[in-house]
């Protein structure tokens, strides 16, 4: 059986990983993540995954499947990025008060005799948000190292009124179409280890 290598060093799509039971081993890619001018969120999206994907699979061994995710926040077409400081981030959360934006998650699976990348997109729709609530959320720390601004999983909950898609996506990695994508690639899902009662 193939090793699978996920080549992040997000807690989160590794924590979706083990809620589906797949085991794999975290080697983060090293590679620049700005923007190409011109770039649409969908094709930076899907050359990030592809991009960490290949960097990591260069190092292993010829036997191992690396699995790459890259996640986009946009809106009205333009790229939100994680916030470099609370202004950049009031900014951000303040453009996607109460409106509707994409969530691009892109995934890419590479093993020794195919390559295969996907992209899933989830609509999430905001609340009207304050600046002194965006202020607030910033000062818990939550906000400082997710795309856009905000994470789904946590406290930003609070922000979302509905989503139109997937929810993992949003979190960090689509687990129906990776799972299928995983499958295809030889590597088992549902590994637990159940206790007895």
């Amino acid at each position: 059986m193939s090793q699978l290598i996920l080549a992040s060093a997000s807690p989160r799509r590794l924590a979706l990983l083990k809620q589906i039971g797949v085991d794999c081993r975290v080697v983060p890619a090293d590679i620049c993540e700005e923007a190409l001018a011109d770039e649409t969120p969908t094709a930076y999206t899907q050359r990030l995954a592809y991009e960490k994907a290949g960097a990591v699979r260069a190092q292993c061994n010829q036997a191992c499947v690396v699995l790459a995710a890259d996640t986009t926040v946009s809106i009205q077409g333009d790229i939100l990025g994680k916030p470099l400081h609370q202004q950049d981030a009031m900014q951000m959360l303040l453009r996607l008060s109460g409106q509707t934006h994409q969530v691009v998650t892109a995934v890419a699976v590479m093993s020794p005799v195919a390559t295969d990348l996907l992209c899933v997109t989830t609509e999430v729709t905001f609340a009207d948000l304050s600046e002194k609530v965006c202020a607030d959320y910033w000062r818990t720390g939550e906000p400082q190292d997710k795309a856009g601004g905000y994470a789904i999983q946590g406290l930003g909950a609070l922000f979302v009124k509905h989503i139109h898609g997937s929810y993992s996506n949003v979190v960090g990695l689509p687990l129906y179409e990776t799972a299928e994508l995983l499958n295809k690639h030889g590597i088992p899902i549902w590994q637990l280890e159940i206790s007895s009662y």
